[in-house]
Protein backbone atom coordinates (compact mmCIF):
# COMPACT_ATOMS: atom_id res chain seq x y z
CA UNK A 1 0.00 0.00 0.00
CA UNK A 2 2.63 2.17 0.81
CA UNK A 3 4.51 1.33 -2.36
CA UNK A 4 1.55 2.48 -4.73
CA UNK A 5 0.88 5.75 -2.85
CA UNK A 6 4.56 7.09 -3.30
CA UNK A 7 3.92 5.70 -7.08
CA UNK A 8 0.84 7.96 -7.23
CA UNK A 9 2.34 10.86 -5.31
CA UNK A 10 6.02 10.57 -8.01
CA UNK A 11 3.44 10.41 -10.97
CA UNK A 12 1.31 13.17 -9.58
CA UNK A 13 4.69 15.32 -8.76
CA UNK A 14 5.78 14.52 -12.65
CA UNK A 15 2.72 16.08 -14.49
CA UNK A 16 3.16 18.83 -11.82
CA UNK A 17 6.35 19.41 -13.64
CA UNK A 18 6.01 18.74 -17.12
CA UNK A 19 2.94 21.20 -16.88
CA UNK A 20 5.01 23.61 -15.41
CA UNK A 21 8.20 23.32 -17.81
CA UNK A 22 5.96 22.06 -21.13
CA UNK A 23 6.92 24.37 -24.15
CA UNK A 24 3.60 25.93 -25.24
CA UNK A 25 3.61 28.47 -28.46
CA UNK A 26 0.47 30.55 -27.52
CA UNK A 27 -0.08 31.17 -23.72
CA UNK A 28 -3.46 29.68 -22.71
CA UNK A 29 -4.76 29.59 -19.40
CA UNK A 30 -3.74 26.07 -17.86
CA UNK A 31 -6.90 23.71 -17.98
CA UNK A 32 -7.59 22.76 -14.69
CA UNK A 33 -8.83 19.21 -14.28
CA UNK A 34 -10.82 19.39 -10.77
CA UNK A 35 -11.45 15.62 -10.15
CA UNK A 36 -7.68 15.02 -11.18
CA UNK A 37 -6.72 17.99 -8.49
CA UNK A 38 -9.14 16.20 -5.94
CA UNK A 39 -7.75 12.88 -6.37
CA UNK A 40 -3.86 14.08 -5.80
CA UNK A 41 -5.02 15.77 -3.03
CA UNK A 42 -7.08 12.83 -1.95
CA UNK A 43 -4.15 10.18 -2.32
CA UNK A 44 -1.50 13.30 -0.31
CA UNK A 45 -3.93 12.98 2.40
CA UNK A 46 -3.76 9.44 2.56
CA UNK A 47 -0.64 8.98 1.79
CA UNK A 48 0.01 11.32 5.16
CA UNK A 49 -2.26 9.64 7.39
CA UNK A 50 -0.52 6.31 6.47
CA UNK A 51 2.69 7.89 7.60
CA UNK A 52 1.33 8.84 10.72
CA UNK A 53 -0.34 5.78 11.55
CA UNK A 54 2.79 4.12 11.10
CA UNK A 55 4.81 6.54 13.77
CA UNK A 56 4.51 4.84 16.98
CA UNK A 57 3.04 7.05 19.32
CA UNK A 58 5.93 7.96 21.98
CA UNK A 59 5.46 7.14 25.36
CA UNK A 60 5.55 9.46 28.13
CA UNK A 61 8.06 8.75 30.18
CA UNK A 62 6.92 8.47 33.82
CA UNK A 63 8.99 11.00 36.07
CA UNK A 64 8.75 10.01 39.39
CA UNK A 65 7.78 12.66 41.67
CA UNK A 66 10.18 13.37 44.97
CA UNK A 67 8.46 12.27 48.28
CA UNK A 68 8.54 14.94 50.39
CA UNK A 69 10.64 14.00 53.92
CA UNK A 70 8.62 14.03 56.30
CA UNK A 71 9.33 16.66 59.05
CA UNK A 72 10.16 15.42 62.26
CA UNK A 73 9.19 17.90 65.40
CA UNK A 74 11.21 17.33 68.42
CA UNK A 75 9.17 18.62 71.50
CA UNK A 76 11.74 19.64 73.90
CA UNK A 77 10.60 18.78 77.56
CA UNK A 78 10.87 21.67 79.96
CA UNK A 79 10.99 21.87 83.36
CA UNK A 80 9.41 24.05 85.36
CA UNK A 81 10.90 25.27 88.86
CA UNK A 82 8.88 26.98 91.38
CA UNK A 83 10.97 31.16 91.74
CA UNK A 84 13.31 30.94 94.77
CA UNK A 85 11.76 32.06 97.81
CA UNK A 86 12.51 36.12 98.39
CA UNK A 87 14.58 36.77 101.12
CA UNK A 88 13.74 40.60 102.31
CA UNK A 89 17.44 41.17 104.07
CA UNK A 90 17.54 44.88 105.34
CA UNK A 91 20.89 46.34 104.37
CA UNK A 92 22.86 47.62 107.46
CA UNK A 93 22.90 51.47 108.11
CA UNK A 94 25.92 52.96 109.02
CA UNK A 95 26.15 56.45 110.72
CA UNK A 96 28.94 58.08 110.43
CA UNK A 97 29.58 59.94 113.77
CA UNK A 98 31.45 63.11 114.03
CA UNK A 99 35.37 62.24 114.80
CA UNK A 100 36.45 64.21 118.25
CA UNK A 101 40.25 64.70 119.78
CA UNK A 102 41.48 61.36 121.16
CA UNK A 103 41.84 61.10 124.85
CA UNK A 104 44.86 60.80 126.11
CA UNK A 105 45.56 57.86 128.27
CA UNK A 106 46.30 58.40 131.74
CA UNK A 107 47.47 56.09 134.11
CA UNK A 108 46.47 55.75 138.01
CA UNK A 109 49.30 58.45 139.28
CA UNK A 110 49.65 60.12 142.23
CA UNK A 111 48.44 63.58 141.74
CA UNK A 112 50.75 66.75 141.65
CA UNK A 113 52.06 67.66 145.14
CA UNK A 114 50.60 64.81 146.75
CA UNK A 115 53.67 63.93 148.24
CA UNK A 116 53.41 60.65 147.68
CA UNK A 117 55.82 60.37 144.88
CA UNK A 118 58.62 57.18 145.81
CA UNK A 119 62.46 57.73 146.51
CA UNK A 120 64.86 56.09 144.94
CA UNK A 121 67.86 55.97 146.88
CA UNK A 122 68.79 59.03 148.21
CA UNK A 123 66.93 60.78 145.69
CA UNK A 124 62.96 62.76 146.24
CA UNK A 125 61.09 65.26 144.58
CA UNK A 126 58.00 67.26 146.30
CA UNK A 127 55.96 68.81 143.98
CA UNK A 128 55.02 72.55 145.39
CA UNK A 129 53.15 74.71 143.18
CA UNK A 130 51.90 75.45 139.39
CA UNK A 131 54.19 78.84 138.54
CA UNK A 132 52.85 78.88 135.25
CA UNK A 133 50.04 77.99 132.57
CA UNK A 134 47.11 76.65 135.07
CA UNK A 135 45.56 73.40 134.33
CA UNK A 136 42.76 74.25 131.14
CA UNK A 137 44.91 76.91 129.98
CA UNK A 138 43.37 77.79 126.30
CA UNK A 139 46.73 77.75 124.04
CA UNK A 140 46.26 78.11 120.27
CA UNK A 141 47.60 75.32 117.64
CA UNK A 142 50.98 75.13 117.49
CA UNK A 143 51.58 77.60 120.12
CA UNK A 144 54.76 77.25 121.96
CA UNK A 145 54.37 78.00 126.00
CA UNK A 146 56.16 78.02 129.39
CA UNK A 147 55.08 75.46 131.75
CA UNK A 148 56.98 75.57 135.54
CA UNK A 149 56.54 73.99 138.39
CA UNK A 150 58.37 74.85 142.02
CA UNK A 151 59.72 71.95 143.68
CA UNK A 152 61.61 70.77 146.54
CA UNK A 153 64.58 68.42 146.54
CA UNK A 154 63.40 66.26 149.67
CA UNK A 155 66.12 63.43 149.35
CA UNK A 156 69.44 63.01 151.40
CA UNK A 157 71.73 63.48 147.65
CA UNK A 158 71.69 66.59 145.40
CA UNK A 159 70.18 66.63 142.58
CA UNK A 160 72.87 66.84 139.65
CA UNK A 161 73.19 68.22 136.05
CA UNK A 162 72.03 65.46 133.88
CA UNK A 163 69.23 64.68 135.69
CA UNK A 164 65.86 65.39 133.96
CA UNK A 165 62.09 64.86 133.49
CA UNK A 166 60.79 61.80 131.95
CA UNK A 167 57.46 61.69 129.81
CA UNK A 168 54.98 58.99 131.95
CA UNK A 169 52.33 59.66 129.88
CA UNK A 170 50.16 61.63 127.39
CA UNK A 171 51.65 64.34 124.86
CA UNK A 172 54.83 65.15 125.14
CA UNK A 173 54.27 68.87 123.30
CA UNK A 174 57.59 68.39 121.31
CA UNK A 175 59.62 69.24 124.77
CA UNK A 176 62.97 68.01 123.14
CA UNK A 177 66.08 68.82 125.26
CA UNK A 178 64.26 71.13 127.38
CA UNK A 179 63.10 68.42 129.75
CA UNK A 180 66.88 68.51 131.14
CA UNK A 181 68.00 70.24 134.64
CA UNK A 182 71.04 71.54 134.02
CA UNK A 183 71.61 72.78 137.57
CA UNK A 184 72.68 71.22 140.70
CA UNK A 185 69.69 71.41 143.99
CA UNK A 186 71.18 70.05 147.17
CA UNK A 187 69.04 68.54 149.76
CA UNK A 188 65.98 70.68 150.96
CA UNK A 189 66.46 73.59 148.41
CA UNK A 190 63.88 74.36 146.41
CA UNK A 191 64.02 75.41 142.04
CA UNK A 192 61.46 75.69 139.44
CA UNK A 193 61.55 73.69 136.70
CA UNK A 194 60.46 74.81 133.20
CA UNK A 195 59.25 72.78 130.24
CA UNK A 196 59.65 75.00 127.02
CA UNK A 197 56.22 72.92 125.00
CA UNK A 198 54.36 73.53 121.72
CA UNK A 199 50.50 73.04 121.31
CA UNK A 200 49.23 69.93 119.33
CA UNK A 201 47.91 71.35 116.02
CA UNK A 202 44.46 69.85 116.07
CA UNK A 203 41.64 71.41 118.35
CA UNK A 204 41.29 69.14 122.04
CA UNK A 205 42.44 68.92 125.42
CA UNK A 206 46.09 67.50 125.86
CA UNK A 207 47.71 66.11 129.19
CA UNK A 208 51.02 64.65 129.98
CA UNK A 209 52.62 63.63 133.56
CA UNK A 210 56.56 63.80 133.93
CA UNK A 211 58.65 62.67 136.77
CA UNK A 212 62.39 63.41 137.39
CA UNK A 213 65.17 60.63 136.98
CA UNK A 214 68.72 60.07 137.50
CA UNK A 215 69.32 58.90 134.10
CA UNK A 216 68.14 55.28 135.62
CA UNK A 217 65.56 55.37 138.41
CA UNK A 218 62.25 57.68 138.30
CA UNK A 219 61.77 59.17 141.75
CA UNK A 220 59.60 61.99 143.32
CA UNK A 221 56.05 63.56 142.68
CA UNK A 222 54.60 63.14 138.82
CA UNK A 223 54.25 66.72 137.42
CA UNK A 224 51.20 67.06 135.22
CA UNK A 225 50.78 69.92 132.21
CA UNK A 226 47.10 70.25 131.20
CA UNK A 227 46.02 72.26 128.29
CA UNK A 228 43.40 72.94 125.57
CA UNK A 229 43.97 73.74 121.93
CA UNK A 230 40.34 75.96 120.94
Amino acid sequence: MQKTLTKILVFALALILLGAFGIQTTPKAPEVDVSQTAMINTMVAAYFETQTASVPLATPTLVPSQTPIPTVTIVSSVVTFPPPPSLNIASPTFVLAPLSPLATAVPNLPAAGSGSGSASGCYNLAYIRDTSIPDGTKINSRETFKKSWRVQNTGTCPWMYPFRLVLLSGEDFDAGQTTVLRKQIEPGGSTEITLELTAPKKSGKYTSYWQMSDGTNLFGDTLGVSIIVP
